[in-house]
């Protein structure tokens, strides 16, 4: 969703970007690492202080370190090294080992010395690499090593990211943050050539110290087109380093943020902390630790939200240096478990995805998922959406496939519904005669407030005969603020929304009114700050039983998470529930819907798996009766042969039927053993020693089908 709920901003909202209020923008690179938590957190591993430099922290935990330059064909960055070889005899073998055991090993040549380093893991900073040192990659690799610093390039590696090409397979994303436009501007075709003389002439008279490229790139910025900005800061900052300064760094690493490229704002964001940390605002602090999430970076994350709590509890003075509680904080301990625990869900990708933005799945009827695609399917390519560089959002409508649940022939929803501009985010009322969707505020042209910035609404269109009708605004829609991504109670009496509306707690907020008589509705109450954060919360789906969101605000893994609020009349929204990965990623998720009777539904995502930018998936929770349980074991004790004594500490070793040893383990203090999770109607050898007093014992047996073959060991002991 990444670009799509931005772009839309509120369509940002109602996109499902899920990083920036679903930025519907720009597509990330995939990065199989930053996809992966295989990196335990753990809170009672001693944390490397955010404010200290590699060598400090090196120095500090006995960290060997050396720097080296001039090594040819080597990328700069921190290798944490774990052998050192005069001969290439070895080497391959040696990495092929690490590498099966997970490590991203290779080998560094150092010509001028004849020497070959093998290192476990390269590293981008230098505070990672003492990191993993620290932790042993986790308690992976708990043998000597040492971190090797390349510094090949004249500039530090991270600012290397300037001269990086940019990812140009980009989506947009519908947010509920809103779109600006040129106050003068009659037509938003937004393909058309911007007048670069109008734009440099404007800007140079309100900053005469900016390069005319920074200027150009600030007003890309400042019209949320994210894309280009990107790029012409990136260009900036590699022509000239007197560009380094924290207004320019801030704005290239905000512009990959909000296109949810984490990997890019990463760099960037660090390369801010590191220049500029202590002028860092809370928010910048923020998306710093988000960034981090999104690229699986989540210990150094949990000490930069740290940062943030304190600033947002003692204002902006709060300073990178400042003491902080190194005691695990309530939000890290509900992290850690959400990282530690995986939900039953078996995923797909649909066959219905392309290389441009799908998202915001709805049902029509049990055979039929309306949905938001930024495909182009008309002849002429032409109109695109500046923040991401894709074409404009329009509804589509796809057939169920019952067996695969897979989503087939997708069309075009209907000619009256869709326009030249964003439409998303639908719902229907219960008899499926009255649709409610996301649309940019627009009549003839678009329509703007008094700073140039064309709104998100929310639209309603009735059915009439086989036709929807010309879609209507709803009644508190507004030209200053934006409304979007509408959802229905499955009675149709009330209609949850997202806004950004004055009362809002946060960037974005679920409201929801009642349905009225005659087309009208009540006043629109917020859910509150149990739901509501300061944040953003859109994408919002009820089913009677639970409220499902998209939030940045509540603990999550990182972009838009999926939550679950179980709902009832009487008392209202319970606890708010992370779903839990494999559903969130450390990238954007959002727009999930699901039948609670069977537990199957659709969500939405941008991780670095899918075909395009946003991808749809469908799930199936499997339920616990429906998890086949295997109870096939073989178990028993092991006791002398003559006095009948218990044996513990005998090793007890099980072989299949060539003999090949499968598992292994010593008696407890009761003499007793159980070898569990074994094939059912499998013949198995069981063969047991103690030390060289005794006879090894061996017994074949052949195990049942969901049953445990008890057997009962006796070992005689050798003749004297």
């Amino acid at each position: 969703m990444k670009k799509l709920i931005y772009t839309i901003t509120f369509l940002i909202s109602l996109s499902l970007s899920a990083q920036n209020e679903y930025d519907f923008g720009i597509a990330q690179e995939n990065d199989e690492a930053s996809t992966s938590f295989t990196i335990d957190d753990s809170s009672t591993t001693e944390l490397i202080p955010i404010n200290e430099t590699f060598k400090e922290a090196a120095d500090k935990n006995n960290i060997a370190h050396r720097t080296l330059d001039n090594l040819e064909d080597v990328e700069d960055g921190f290798y944490v090294v774990s052998g050192v070889f005069s001969k290439e005899k070895n080497l391959k073998r040696t990495i092929k080992k690490l590498r099966k055991k997970g490590f991203e090993a290779g080998s560094i040549k150092n010509t001028n010395k004849g020497l070959f380093y093998i290192y476990l893991q390269r590293f981008p900073f230098g505070l990672e690499a003492v990191d993993a040192c620290v932790s042993q990659f986790e308690g992976a690799y708990r043998k000597d090593v040492w971190i090797l610093n390349v510094e090949n390039s004249s500039l530090p590696e991270e600012q290397h990211i300037a001269q990086e090409p940019l990812v140009e397979d980009k989506e947009e994303e519908f947010l509920i943050e809103s779109t600006p436009v040129e106050a003068t501007q009659t037509d938003y075709d937004l393909t058309d050539e911007l007048d670069n003389t109008k734009i440099e002439t404007t800007i140079t008279k309100d900053a005469p110290n900016k390069s005319k490229l920074i200027q150009k790139a600030d007003y890309y910025f400042d019209k949320m087109w994210y894309a280009e900005a990107a790029e012409l800061y990136e260009q900036a900052l590699s022509k000239n380093d007197g560009n380094y300064s924290f207004e320019v760094i801030q704005k290239v690493a905000d512009a990959h943020y909000f296109n949810t490229n984490m990997e890019k704002a990463y760099g960037w964001y660090n390369i801010l902390y590191d220049n500029y940390g202590d002028e860092m605002s809370a928010d910048n602090v923020f998306k710093y630790a988000h960034s981090l999430k999104g690229t699986g970076k989540y210990r150094r994350s949990k000490r930069l939200m740290r940062l943030y709590n304190k600033k947002m509890e003692v204002g902006e003075i709060a300073a990178i240096n400042s003491d902080m509680d190194t005691d695990p904080t309530q939000n890290e301990i509900v992290l850690d478990k959400i990282l530690s625990s995986e939900q039953n869900f078996d995923i797909k990708n649909m066959a219905i995805n392309t290389q441009y933005s799908e998202f915001s799945p709805m049902f029509l009827d049990s055979n039929q998922v309306v949905f938001a695609s930024a495909k182009d399917s008309s002849f002429f390519n032409t109109r695109k959406y500046k923040w991401n560089d894709q074409p404009y959002l329009d509804l589509y409508v796809a057939k169920i496939n019952e067996e695969s649940q897979d989503l087939k022939d997708a069309i075009k929803f209907s000619k009256k519904i869709n326009t030249k501009y964003h439409e998303a985010s639908v719902t229907f009322s219960p008899d499926n005669t009255t649709m409610y969707f996301t649309r940019n505020n627009y009549g003839k042209k678009l329509k703007r407030d008094k700073n140039g910035i064309n709104h998100l609404k929310i639209y309603m269109s009735n059915k009439v005969g086989d036709e929807w009708s010309e879609a209507v605004e709803v009644p508190f829609n507004s030209n200053d603020f934006s409304t979007g991504h509408p959802a229905l109670s499955p009675d149709g009496k009330k209609l949850y929304f997202v806004s950004d509306m004055p009362g809002s707690i946060g960037k974005t907020d679920i409201f929801v009114v009642d349905v009225l008589e005659n087309n009208t509705f009540s006043e629109p109450k917020n859910l509150g700050p149990e739901i509501n954060t300061e944040r953003r919360e859109m994408f919002p789906f009820i089913n009677g039983k639970k409220l499902y969101f998209s939030s940045d605000g509540h603990v999550g893994l990182g972009g838009l998470d999926i939550y679950e609020v179980a709902y009832d009349e009487e008392n209202g929204f319970k606890d708010v529930v992370n779903v839990g990965q494999p559903v969130n990623s450390n990238k954007d998720d959002f727009s999930y819907i699901v039948n609670e009777e069977t537990q199957k539904g659709f969500f939405a995502s941008n991780r670095a798996e899918g075909k395009g930018d946003d991808d749809i998936y469908s799930f199936k929770r499997l339920v616990v009766e429906e998890i086949p349980e295997n109870i096939n074991a073989i178990a028993g004790v092991v006791t002398e042969l003559i006095t009948g004594n218990l044996m513990p500490q005998a090793l007890v070793e099980l072989l299949d039927e060539n003999g090949i040893k499968l598992k292994e383990m010593v008696t407890a203090e009761d003499g007793s053993f159980i070898f569990e999770d074994l094939e059912a109607d499998t013949k198995y050898t069981v063969k047991t020693t103690s030390d060289e007093e005794y006879f090894e014992d061996l017994k074949e047996l052949t195990t049942l089908r969901n049953d445990t073959i008890d057997v009962a060991i006796s070992l005689n002991k050798l003749q004297e």
